[in-house]
């Protein structure tokens, strides 16, 4: 595998840059631009905006959704330099990432033609019913039902931790409708459907959008079914390992480090032991750089998603914990409000290893899926 970006590569990506250079606002770095906040998710959508009009919002889609038919590594290069600068995009980038793909290649024309233009332009924003109070990473212990009634599926039910929920236009959900992992379902529903009660849960993070999301007898079309009934554990496992290898945090994570390390050194306090766990923190940042990209290699040459993506997520997870820790131990004052952009991610850092699936679900799966390891002794 070569690892040395091409010519073509290198122009998208210093575009990318001057793009980002041009638009992100003077003050950003002081900005709370945290996970999911309030301002940063009114700021994607001009933002996003700003980018489809530039071409730089999907690039990798087919032309016929808005696209530029680019390959895999195009659409990496974009995320890689859009979470460096701290994801402007903000919840957008589930749409860029998987959620807009997952349409395409399992959604009727339908919801096709309704759902991936605004994605396209970048004006709408969706949010994820999967994680619940007794099923978090574990969606196959999920309660929430969805009851065929005639033409129409009645939902019921609650979801937890659910991100972007108070300003979504539609939601991404799992329902159960018959029993076992084979009994889950995908629906598309509007969060103006009645019966939607969407509360906010306090952040203990700083800036946050989280939320319980409850059913309340709402009821949706049978149009509103992605694929067939029972088809979500297929169609969620190609969406997660595009999300999963999609976020590359890792990004993030080491300009942090090197900001860290430029403050210490500028401050004289760089000493030996910071230095050594600096390089620790660094090596991750490669491992999961480097883990991120064979990943996106293999789907380039169009190899199906396999267990791989967690461990590549795995590793992007410890990456942003490393960081974290450093930035905890040798520059405390930088989280207590004297560096806004380290005390950002310090905030991502505590979410990385819950949001995309569960850092301990991972290692469960890399253990079954990819280590072939039996699940109990024998």
């Amino acid at each position: 595998m070569d690892f040395q970006w091409n010519a073509e590569q290198l122009a998208f990506r210093n575009k990318v840059r001057s793009f980002v250079a041009e638009h992100l606002p003077a003050d950003w770095e002081t900005q709370a631009h945290g996970p999911a906040s309030e301002t940063q998710s009114h700021f994607a959508v001009k933002f996003c905006g700003r980018l489809a009009e530039y071409g730089l919002l999907v690039p990798h889609w087919p032309t016929r959704w808005g696209g530029a038919d680019a390959d895999p590594w195009t659409a990496f290069i974009l995320a890689e330099e859009m979470w460096a600068a701290g994801e402007p995009r903000g919840g957008q980038y589930m749409n860029v990432n998987w959620i807009g793909p997952t349409l395409m290649r399992f959604g009727s024309e339908q919801q096709q033609e309704r759902y991936i233009p605004p994605m396209a332009r970048g004006t709408t924003l969706w949010c994820q019913g999967f994680s619940e109070p007794e099923a978090g990473s574990d969606l196959a212990s999920l309660r929430t039902r969805a009851e065929k009634i005639g033409t129409r599926y009645r939902i019921n039910g609650q979801k937890i931790w659910t991100s972007y929920a108070s300003h979504a236009e539609t939601c991404f959900l799992l329902a159960r409708t018959g029993a076992g992992r084979d009994g889950i379902s995908i629906f598309l529903v509007p969060m103006t459907t009645p019966g939607i009660i969407v509360r906010e849960i306090p952040s203990l993070i700083g800036a946050g959008d989280i939320h319980e999301v409850f059913f309340d007898n709402v009821e949706v079309p049978s149009n509103a079914l992605l694929g067939e009934e029972g088809q979500a554990w297929q169609i969620v496992r190609t969406a997660l390992s595009l999300e999963r290898v999609g976020i590359p945090r890792f990004a993030l994570a080491a300009r942090m480090l090197t900001r860290a390390v430029d403050r210490l050194r500028r401050a004289g306090r760089l000493f030996e032991s910071a230095s050594e766990q600096a390089t620790r923190a660094r090596a991750a940042c490669e491992a999961a750089r480097l883990y991120s990209y064979h990943i996106v290699d293999q789907r380039r040459h169009g190899h199906p998603p396999g267990p791989e993506a967690s461990a590549a997520r795995y590793a992007t997870v410890l990456a942003e914990r490393y960081v974290a820790e450093f930035v905890v131990e040798h520059l405390p004052e930088a989280l207590a409000g004297g560096d806004p952009l380290l005390q950002a991610h310090h905030q991502r850092a505590v979410v990385a290893g819950i949001a995309s699936g569960a850092a301990e679900i991972q290692l469960n799966l890399i253990a079954s899926e990819l280590l072939g390891l039996p699940r109990e002794p024998r």
